[in-house]
């Protein structure tokens, strides 16, 4: 299953949040440095060479997240991003947070 394939899908309140094995499974298909928080979010830091760059990288982050309509906390920090990754309704993870983590992979690779 190829993640960056796959669309983000609107979420309804009354959905439950991903469980800890769902989590490990589709954690699995991403780069390791994403961390799981709590089992609500993943998060993870991305290291640029200097603002422009970590600024580029954002940049084409929301451009996924508006065609996703999923969206991304993001924290720049100079030459640092931190993504963090949950969805709100459920309060949790859901397919689409993973979606997004692997489609914002892409984009540093």
């Amino acid at each position: 299953m190829n993640l960056t394939q796959k669309k983000c899908v609107p979420c309804e309140g009354g959905a439950k949040p991903f469980s800890a094995s769902q989590i490990n499974g589709y954690k699995s298909k991403l780069n390791s440095d994403w961390e799981v928080i709590d089992d609500k979010k993943i998060s993870r830091l991305f290291k640029f060479k200097n603002f422009r760059e970590a600024f580029d990288f954002v940049n084409k982050i929301a451009q996924i997240a508006e065609e996703e309509q999923h969206h991304p906390d993001i924290q720049i920090n100079y030459n640092r991003v931190r993504i963090d990754l949950t969805t709100h309704a459920i309060k949790g993870l859901s397919m689409n947070d993973f979606i997004m983590a692997a489609k914002i992979e892409a984009l540093n690779h």
